[in-house]
């Protein structure tokens, strides 16, 4: 007699002796396809619940009413500024800098009317801030073409030495330039601007001109930069969607503590990662766990902990026994940034920070273990993959510059995802060279605290007049 499958007795008995064999086999075949059509509607319901707080999906994609942090109560303070805050002040114009001065002195008492005289000593300052109207500078040059009454020939005159053979100026080039790559405007908002602040007409083409000369005149400090990333001690690293020529692109950000330099290439691949970051053997790299990065041994890596938590939530929304792991990693974490804010502000020793970040450490390997071994597939394979990974865990507790997160390159390549929302992306191949290069001047200027309309000022005079474009490459940018 055949084995029954796991159905009632009453409708087993029913089916002939000759035909239980046939039965049974559709029995367990339809069984096994319930099973897998389970797991997929499971899986389907998990990516239709994904959001910014439980995947690398970014917060722009999230549906109205996400919240990205837990619920926290209500706060009982009044909004603004509370008491015993530091209160801002904007700094004072230097004398030396001021256009004018005005002494304001009452000539009588606000109370008897009797007449007032001397100076006060500590007099309270009141300074106004306006600007001129702009009215552009423009030199004209007159070429004269004169015929040789000799030979008949006609010769015309040149431009006397300094002068530009472009309509525009170096510093107008940078502020075309930084309008674009620092603010975000598109080439019909410069041109409207160019023409209701400066008063200038220029149009739409002959601003994409300049940006193709910009691009060129930045190739140079882009091209060290990126040399200078190679023998970074710390680089962190992020990619994201880009589009060049209607086709699907990718912007990499690889982010050091002096610079910050942006890529385009056609793919997502570990070629492109690699060629960004170089090979120095003894260096952290600080990244999500995208699969670009695998070729980076996984003691030379720091994972970053707030996509982590991502993980550990999404564990937590997919319910089931996986649930369980998750709540207890993400409580983990939440112990793992309290202590290193604490010792980040200095309010807990070195000592006392190995020895608690050490005890963090054993319990976060206790439970990915034990994750490793639950029943959830999508749970297992989470806490598998971050055991095999685990020496990329724990590099900013003994490493110094390493930070636990990778935010730093998030925050850098966000400017350039609001960017690519507004534009589209690029057009052409050199539309995205000047994307790149304006990224990487404008995001290395901020991390340096540089004005970035008077470096590409001195830049562009520079590559007009065929001298060096001045570097943006510290000398200690790759020593630890």
């Amino acid at each position: 007699m055949t084995n029954a499958p796991p159905i009632p007795e009453e409708l087993w008995s029913k089916v002939p002796p000759d035909a239980q064999a046939a039965v049974a086999a559709v029995f367990l075949a339809t069984q096994r396809r319930i099973d897998v059509l389970e797991r997929r509607i499971a899986d389907l319901e998990a990516r239709l619940n994904q959001n910014s707080t439980n995947s690398s999906k970014p917060p722009s994609s999230d549906p109205i009413g996400v919240k990205r942090k837990p619920p926290a109560p209500p706060s009982r303070r009044k909004r603004g500024g509370q008491p015993g805050h530091r209160r801002a002040v904007r700094p004072l114009v230097p004398p030396e800098q001021l256009d004018s001065s005005t002494d304001c002195k009452p000539t009588s008492c606000r109370r008897c009317k009797g007449p007032l005289d001397g100076v006060d000593p500590a007099p309270l300052v009141h300074q106004v801030a306006e600007i001129p109207r702009f009215d552009p500078w423009v030199d004209q040059y007159r070429l004269h073409r004169l015929t040789c009454p000799g030979c008949g020939a006609s010769t015309c005159g040149t431009l006397p030495e300094g002068g530009s053979a472009s309509c525009f100026g170096p510093r107008l080039q940078a502020v075309l330039a930084t309008l674009a790559g620092a603010y975000r405007l598109s080439k019909r908002q410069i041109r409207q601007l160019a023409g209701d602040l400066l008063g200038l007409s220029i149009s739409t083409g002959m601003i994409a001109k300049l940006e193709r000369r910009s691009a060129l005149a930045l190739a140079e400090p882009h091209r060290e930069l990126a040399a200078a990333v190679h023998e970074a001690a710390v680089v962190n690293v992020d990619e994201t969607g880009w589009r060049e020529q209607g086709r699907r692109a990718w912007l990499w950000a690889a982010t050091t503590p002096t610079a910050t330099v942006f890529a385009i290439a056609a793919n997502r691949s570990g070629e492109v990662a690699r060629s960004l970051l170089g090979d120095r053997p003894d260096r952290t790299v600080g990244s999500d766990r995208f699969s670009a990065y695998n070729w980076i041994a996984a003691a030379d890596r720091q994972l970053c902990w707030s996509h982590l938590r991502r993980d550990f939530q999404a564990m937590i929304d997919r319910g089931g026994v996986g649930a369980k792991f998750g709540g207890r990693l993400l409580g983990l974490s939440n112990r793992l940034f309290r202590i290193h804010r604490k010792a980040r502000d200095g309010l807990l020793g070195g000592a006392t920070y190995q020895k608690a970040i050490g005890g963090l450490e054993r319990l976060v390997h206790a439970t990915l273990e034990a994750g490793a071994r639950c029943a959830s597939e999508r749970a297992a394979g989470t806490c598998s993959e971050l055991l095999r990974l685990e020496a990329g865990l724990w590099n900013f507790a003994r490493r110094p510059g390493v930070e636990p997160t990778n935010n730093v390159s998030e925050r850098a390549v966000r400017h350039a995802v609001i960017w690519r929302r507004i534009s589209g992306g690029t057009a052409s191949a050199s539309g995205s060279r000047f994307v790149e290069r304006m990224l990487t001047v404008v995001a290395t200027c901020r991390r340096q605290g540089r004005n970035v309309l008077d470096y590409l000022t001195s830049a562009f005079q520079a590559h007009r007049a065929a001298l060096a474009v001045p570097s943006l490459t510290p000398p200690s940018v790759g020593s630890r």
